[in-house]
């Protein structure tokens, strides 16, 4: 609705409801990271040397981009920040829906009615909350959208919802059947950049992957572990569906990769579960207090497997990167527990010069890691069946960061050193490789189930909510957004640091990665904050430099995307500033580098996600998820009635130019 009041946010801008569905709350509670790892301001400096970008070698699926600055100038003209309960693009842009909670994506899916939802009928619909997407060709005009299901809102799901206790056993079963992926046939419509869900014919690629239902292998070191053992899987081999899946990424061998996030909240009785794994537990948020922590979805009601008092290890078989196969129906997706187990926002790969695959990661909490996974194998353009095995097997990193600017000059404001730049050098510390563990008192089962504690234990970087991490196609280089830690120095929690320069920081900023020598598969690189969030006429905000009266305002940058002029794009999730969401656009090389711009805006209540630019440039994909997620919204009483004008319903969206130009430029 126009003009709709943003009220009673958490400090980190997302309003209660986000919080409770999204998280669990998880700001309410300490962070689960109690390690006493040191800050920045802990270590010293002295000797440290800032070795130069210049000469890294430019990458993307094995051969090198074009050399140069980005040629693709934006010539967009910002849209204002607002509260509108639509999708703002900018003039000489068109945006529609391509598919929305509950369309038919399978056969035999009936027509969408709320008043009628049965598990049976969710799975052949469209899911809800939709976050990552992957756009993956199948021709010209022909392509596979696929997308993730994060979570759920059952009082913007439900006519008459009154409490979480209150939910019938089917209701449980239909938001298991909204949560996991979906994979749809999309088609282009006409010549434009529009592209719709195609419909009339036979669909062999469309699938959902559900909580309720689906089977998912474990491949890697953990596989067959007593870790992932339980009843239902004596084995430890196959898991029943994918939970909470948040940011992902598109392979060079055409599959797409999902991150299990937020699992942590879906299970009860973790004060019954044995005392030795409690800690293990509690550090991946999981509540060892109470039977039934406060804000429980009691899904042990539909499958007593999330009860942990009697499946203690059901939760360990949530948290790993999910390899899918869009272009084979009948595979049966992966988890890869070589790439570690944590709360995952993605995963984005890049080919390095001697072929092995880097895979980087965020760990998306407050005071977690930053992570690198490498394959033993070598990416082999062409063969699909063995690029399928590269991410079985290989090595682990977590992140290691230090600053090369005296401490005192790091105060909390967000003020510049001395030397104009927060940056400094960095170290990617082995945890797994090879079978074997390289954390002392781990084995490699633990390494990889309880990645959290082996971070702690080699002293890992604490980092402001590390989420999308994506490497330019362009430059090789890798960006991560650090959405926002409003803990940061409060307290006894962590002070300041170079990378995290500011205390209670709401706002975030993006880190920019370039490994030593242009490899990937090192293990030292430099860093810099290219972009500290926030208003621009707050001093406390840095856009590369550039001329901060002509930056677009941004807040809490969640997900990360370039074109292919090498512009990053950035989607952000809990505007602290006031306004909606939005994805936002600058160069990151040359004169325009910081040039900051807001290319659109979602409605109320939703958080930007996504986005994907195609190859050819014509057409940006959003996802536009929880709209309308404001307390005390109903799906009878909503705060937002996008997009069809009765209730909020999550969707994905498209952006085009109709002169068929290409977007941004």
């Amino acid at each position: 609705m126009s003009g709709l009041p943003i009220i009673g946010r958490h400090p980190g801008g997302r309003d209660p409801m986000t919080c409770r569905y999204r998280c669990g709350n998880a700001c309410a509670h300490a962070a689960p990271n109690g390690s006493g790892n040191p800050y920045f301001g802990e270590i010293t400096r002295r000797g440290l040397l800032r070795a130069g970008a210049a000469g890294a070698l430019v990458l993307s699926v094995g051969a090198p981009a074009a050399a140069g600055p980005p040629t693709g100038a934006l010539t967009f003209t910002p849209v204002p920040p607002n509260v509108l309960d639509r999708v703002l693009v900018p003039d000489g842009y068109d945006n529609a829906v391509v598919i929305r909670w509950g369309d038919p994506i399978l056969p035999g899916a009936p027509v969408f009615d709320p008043h009628r939802q049965t598990p049976q009928r969710q799975e052949r619909q469209f899911g809800f909350n939709n976050d990552f997407i992957g756009v993956l060709p199948l021709g010209r005009d022909r392509a596979l959208l696929v997308v993730n299901h994060e979570y759920t809102n059952e009082e913007l799901m439900f006519p008459g919802f009154t409490t979480l206790d209150a939910m019938t056993v089917t209701q449980v079963e239909v938001a298991m059947a909204a949560h996991g992926m979906a994979v749809v046939e999309i088609e282009r419509a006409g010549r434009s950049g529009r592209w719709r869900p195609v419909r009339g014919r036979r669909l062999p690629y469309n699938r959902r992957f559900t909580m309720l239902s689906t089977p998912f292998r474990f491949d890697g070191p953990v596989a067959g572990s007593p870790w992932l053992r339980t009843a239902a899987d004596p084995a430890g081999r196959t898991a029943i569906g994918t939970l909470n899946n948040c940011a992902g990424g598109v392979t060079p061998w055409g599959t797409v990769l999902s991150g299990e996030e937020n699992f942590n909240q879906y299970f009860v009785g973790g004060d019954q579960a044995p005392e030795q794994l409690k800690p293990r537990l509690a550090r991946y948020g999981v509540t060892v207090s109470t039977r039934y922590p406060a804000g429980s979805r009691r899904w042990e009601r539909a499958q007593e497997r999330f009860d942990l008092a009697r499946h203690p290890h059901e939760a360990h078989r949530f948290g790993w990167i999910v390899e899918v196969d869009p272009h084979d129906p009948a595979s049966v997706p992966r988890k890869h527990t070589a790439m570690g187990r944590f709360k995952h926002e993605g995963a984005n790969v890049i080919v390095s010069r001697r072929g092995n695959v880097a895979a980087y990661m965020g760990d998306d909490e407050r005071f977690e890691y930053l992570y690198k996974f490498v394959s033993d194998g070598r990416y082999r353009p062409g063969d699909r069946r063995h690029n399928l095995t590269l991410l079985a097997a290989g090595t682990l990193y977590v992140a290691r960061l230090r600053g090369d600017s005296p401490a005192a000059e790091i105060d909390g404001t967000g003020t510049l050193p001395s030397d104009g730049a927060f940056d400094g050098t960095g170290e990617w510390v082995r945890l797994a490789s090879g079978g074997r563990s390289h954390v002392p008192g781990m084995t490699v089962e633990e390494v990889l189930t309880f990645t959290r504690q082996a971070g702690d234990a080699v002293g890992a970087t604490r980092m402001d909510r590390p989420e999308d991490v994506q490497p330019s196609p362009r430059t090789g280089k890798i960006y991560a957004a650090l959405t926002n830690n409003s803990n940061r120095a409060v307290g006894a929690n962590p002070g300041v640091d170079e990378a995290n320069p500011r205390r209670e920081n709401r706002h975030g900023q993006v880190l920019e990665i370039t490994e030593d020598g242009g490899d990937h598969t090192g293990t030292s690189f430099t860093w810099s904050l290219p972009i500290v969030c926030g208003d621009p006429d707050d001093p406390a905000t840095y856009f590369a430099g550039y001329d901060k009266s002509a930056v677009s305002p941004i807040s809490c940058p969640d997900n990360v995307a370039f074109d292919g002029a090498g512009n990053l794009w950035l989607a952000t999730d809990g505007n602290a500033l006031g306004s909606n969401d939005g994805l936002f656009a600058t160069a990151i090389e040359g004169p325009e580098r910081g040039h900051l711009k807001q290319f659109l805006t979602v409605p109320p209540g939703a958080e930007t996600c996504g986005p994907f630019i195609t190859g050819d440039g014509r057409s940006v994909f959003v996802a536009v998820q929880h709209p309308g997620e404001i307390d005390g919204a109903t799906l009878d009483d909503p705060a937002s009635r996008w997009p069809d004008g009765d209730f909020a319903k999550p969707a994905v969206t498209v952006t085009w130019r109709p002169d068929g130009g290409r977007v941004g430029s």
